[in-house]
């Protein structure tokens, strides 16, 4: 089942989901800075944050594929196997 954020991460401009990656990974880095030096209330946001981030890098990679040509997509799939 597809999460709200997931859903709406789907809706959104490619330069939306940038736009917000670009903030989410500031305050990933804020929060890193307070958490060690004084302590957050409640460090947990710190893993919510990181997945946010996950999920806006996983909608623009998959944009990114999808707007592959086959040509692109078959030499993908030679790096793949070679990986292997």
């Amino acid at each position: 089942m597809a999460t709200k954020k997931f859903l709406e991460l789907q809706n959104m401009a490619a330069d939306a989901i940038n736009a917000e990656l670009k903030q989410a990974s500031a305050d990933l880095v804020r929060m890193k800075f307070d958490h060690g030096s004084k302590g957050l209330q409640n460090p947990i946001e710190l893993k919510s944050l990181k997945r946010d981030i996950a999920r806006l890098k996983t909608e623009l990679r998959a944009r990114e594929i999808s707007a592959m040509t086959p040509e692109q997509l078959a030499g993908r799939s030679n790096i793949r196997l070679r990986r292997k």
